[in-house]
This record gives C-alpha cells, structure tokens and sequence, in this order.
C-alpha cells in the first residue's frame, strides 16, 4: 500500500489506489515533517471522500517549500567512470576513484527551493557551460529527525565542462538559478523502494528523441540509510530536508543539452517528471 502527495497553491491532494482526496488549509511543511507519515496518510484514508475523476498536472508545484535540497555525488560505478574521464585532463581523475571507494561519501549542497523547479517548469543550462546533462535521480525526503519518509523524482542538472575543469569548481557546476527539478508528487510507502525500482530518462528535441538511458536503484554502491547518517552528521534540519542519490544514466561525451529540449524522468511507482531547458 502507498500513497502520492501533490503540493498545489491551494491544497494537499492525497491520491491512493481508491482514488484521490484533499486536505484544506494544512501547512505542508509541517504535513510532510512526520516520521509517521504512512499511518498518517492511512488514518485520513480511512475517513476520506475519494474521488475518482482523472487527474490533471496542471497547478502542481514542487514538493520542496522551506527544505533544503542535498545531492550525493559518485553513488554509482557509471557516474565515477564519468567523473573520471571529465576531470583526467585537470588532473582531478583520481580524486572521484577514492570517493567511490571511501567510507566517507561525497555530500553537497544543492539547491534551495526557490533555484529549484517543479513539474512542468523550466531548468536551465549555464550561459559558460558548453557541456551541460541531466542527471536523473531517485530522491529522499528526510524528515528532521533523520527518519525517510518519502520518495520523489529529482533532475540534478550539471554543467560537465565548468566541474571538469577543476573539481573544486563543483558548487559553481551544480548550484545556479533552476539547477534542480523535483516532483512531480511524494511517494510515501509502507516499504522501502525496491532495489528493481528501474530509472529511466528520455531527452527529446525538436519532438525526437536524442537521448535514452536507464538503470535501476540497485546498481548504487552507498545505502540510503548511510546517506543520511552522513548528512545528518553536524547538521540539523528543522523542516526535514531532500537528498538526491546520484545518478547511473551517463550521456555519451559528445551529447550537450539545449535549450528547448524536454527532459523526463520516470521511476515507478513514483511517476514522471518534465521539464524543459531554459
């Protein structure tokens, strides 16, 4: 059993396999900052008026209000060849090596809410990046306890040109105005996303397809639950926070974003996340 949050300017809408229903006047940070937020959700149900007419994506924002967004770099044995090979020439190759093989993992700061888009929004590629992906993301929603709520679909979008030419040029490859995209819903289960959950992520342009990969939440080396006890080390987070858990798709070196071009992520059972580069 599981149900899908959706964040609207207006309302909570609460979908489960009977149907959907809303919730007015909640505060949504403090709705979703719940350690029980499955028998929450499965309380409501219970006294809940579904309704089963379709719905519609129109007016749903982002999950992300006053939490921060984190990102894991290097969780997957794809993205440290990547990493590799983008920075050999700088001479920062092996430093992604030891990540990958260090008890401690690489966490950064990503995002706030207000550089992050939402389903249907616009993210962006750097005006001096020449060498710009997506990079498509399974996501945590952590509560301020440290407790994983929920799930949703996170695009940490890089620029490949400005990090390879120097590791330490990170936050400026990764942190920018519409550098991220969440949604389009939180996944809330009774258990923990399978690790079959597949990732899939299709580029098109000019309505083609330029661009298809995917990988599976099995394939990362780092556990979820050790994710978090990093991050949570010497930081607090009143309002929970998200984390992306890096990335196993890899465009091939000659491939660059555009502007115009339309990027979506789909994990089931999640859903999928669209958006278009600005």
């Amino acid at each position: 059993m599981a149900f899908k949050i959706y964040r609207t300017a207006d309302d909570i809408l609460i979908e489960a396999e009977s149907g959907h229903f809303r919730l007015k006047n909640v505060d949504w940070d403090a709705f979703i900052n719940d350690d029980a937020l499955f028998s929450k959700l499965d309380l409501l149900a219970q006294s809940a008026a579904f309704d089963n007419t379709p719905l519609s994506p129109a007016g749903w924002l982002k999950p992300a209000n006053k939490q921060e967004i984190w990102a894991s770099g290097v969780t997957y044995f794809n993205s440290k060849l990547a990493r590799q090979e983008e920075s050999a020439a700088a001479g920062g190759g092996d430093f992604y090596a030891r990540v990958y093989a260090a008890e401690r993992p690489e966490l950064f700061f990503k995002a706030t809410a207000s550089r992050c888009a939402g389903p249907g929004e616009h993210v962006r590629i750097r005006r001096d990046s020449d060498w710009d992906v997506p990079e498509p993301e399974l996501t945590l929603f952590i509560t301020s306890n440290g407790k994983i709520a929920a799930y949703t679909i996170g695009n940490d979008m890089s620029s490949r040109s400005i990090e390879g030419e120097n590791p330490l040029y990170l936050p400026q490859a990764k942190t920018y105005d519409g550098c991220a995209a969440l949604g389009p819903c939180l996944y809330v289960s009774e258990k923990p996303m399978q690790p079959g959950a597949e990732i899939r992520l299709v580029i098109e342009r000019n309505g083609s397809s330029v661009f298809e990969g995917k990988t599976n939440i099995g394939q990362m080396k780092r556990r979820f639950d050790e994710l978090v006890s990093w991050l949570f080390r010497e930081m607090t987070f009143p309002e929970g926070c998200f984390l992306m858990t890096g990335t196993g798709i890899i465009p091939p070196r000659e491939f660059t974003l555009r502007s115009g071009d339309e990027v979506r992520v789909t994990i089931e059972p999640i859903g999928t996340l669209v958006n278009t580069v600005r």
